[in-house]
């Protein structure tokens, strides 16, 4: 039994929540080119390479600021006849290859600072640790800002996109710890900050990992772990008529999610009643948890042996 349109209230929910993610990516692009121009130009003339490499980290968070937002553009349209579940998948896809970049993005860190290591160079300049004091404190800031609207949304590649901006943070983090090391310690202690880098490359590729896995299982429809089904289960057992739920599948596309519920039914039950059953748990569900898009609603009668699923 197929689902009913989405009435207006749902249509809108969706396009504000599609709304606050592409402005999260949109304000990250923004951010992360001034501060990859900020920390560019003090990495080179304050003769700190550590900088220079979370100039290149935010150079990679712009383009996967930029991905995220191109992945949501495409999420964002409407189902169509060759793509009757709409292209949520794009969503996600774009998750994948901010995973991808961080990798890339330690690894050229990680080659460049082995390279820094080995080549005798001077300490970088003092004034490069007030340039990183001010970068923590707004990637720090920006993550926390986006990491709310990507849970907020249940946006995989939003939320994929705070932790690149983590990753920057952390990275200027070890940048700090490297220089003043580096400082400190004179003569013998210049390539602290290199040092600093290799380990910070260390921790993004920690943080790629933590996009990849959710990211992948989300494009192998892997169950939800936000405790939707039981919710789901719930709802419908609190509509008059309905004796159990069997099977409950709840899937992901983008920021979407998609129910297949089987109702169990008194078996006596017209046809027409079962329907206007179905359609009325249909109603519930989707007014009560509005990211979910689409329920697919299968009738069974109830068996007298069959065990019928807790409704809490």
């Amino acid at each position: 039994m197929s689902s009913r349109t989405e009435p207006l209230s749902a249509v809108e929910a969706r396009a504000l929540r599609i709304q606050a993610a592409r402005r999260a990516a949109i304000l990250g692009m923004a951010v992360n080119g001034v501060l990859a121009l900020v920390k560019g130009t003090a990495g080179v003339l304050g003769n700190a390479y550590v900088l220079v490499a979370d100039a290149i980290e935010s150079l990679t968070d712009v383009m996967s600021s930029l991905i995220v937002w191109l992945g949501l553009r495409v999420a964002s349209q409407p189902p169509t006849v060759n793509y009757p579940y709409g292209r949520g998948r794009a969503e996600t896809l774009s998750a994948l290859i901010v995973a991808g970049m961080l990798f890339l993005a330690a690894g050229l860190i990680a080659i460049q600072s082995v390279s820094q290591i080995q080549t005798p160079h001077t300490a970088p300049a003092p004034y490069t640790l007030i340039v990183l004091v001010v970068v923590i404190f707004v990637k720090e800031s920006l993550f926390r800002f986006v990491l709310t609207v990507g849970e907020g949304v249940q946006s995989t590649a939003i939320r994929a996109d705070a932790w690149h901006h983590r990753s920057d943070a952390i990275t200027s983090a070890a940048a700090f710890a490297g220089i003043c090391v580096a400082l400190w310690g004179g003569p013998g202690y210049e390539t602290a900050d290199d040092w600093a880098a290799l380990l910070a490359s260390g921790i993004i590729l920690i943080n790629g990992y933590s996009i990849l896995r959710p990211a992948l299982g989300e494009i192998l429809d892997r169950a939800p772990d936000s405790g939707i089904e039981s919710e789901v289960r719930r709802l419908a057992g609190s509509v008059p008529g309905v004796q159990g739920t069997h099977k409950c599948l709840v899937r992901k596309l983008g920021l979407d999610f998609f129910v297949d519920l089987d109702l169990q039914v008194d078996g006596q039950m017209t046809v027409r009643d079962s329907h206007d059953l179905a359609h009325a748990v249909q109603n519930v569900i989707r007014s009560e948890l509005p990211l979910i898009t689409k329920v697919l609603i299968h009738v069974e009668p109830s068996q007298p042996n069959q065990p019928l699923a807790v409704i809490e």
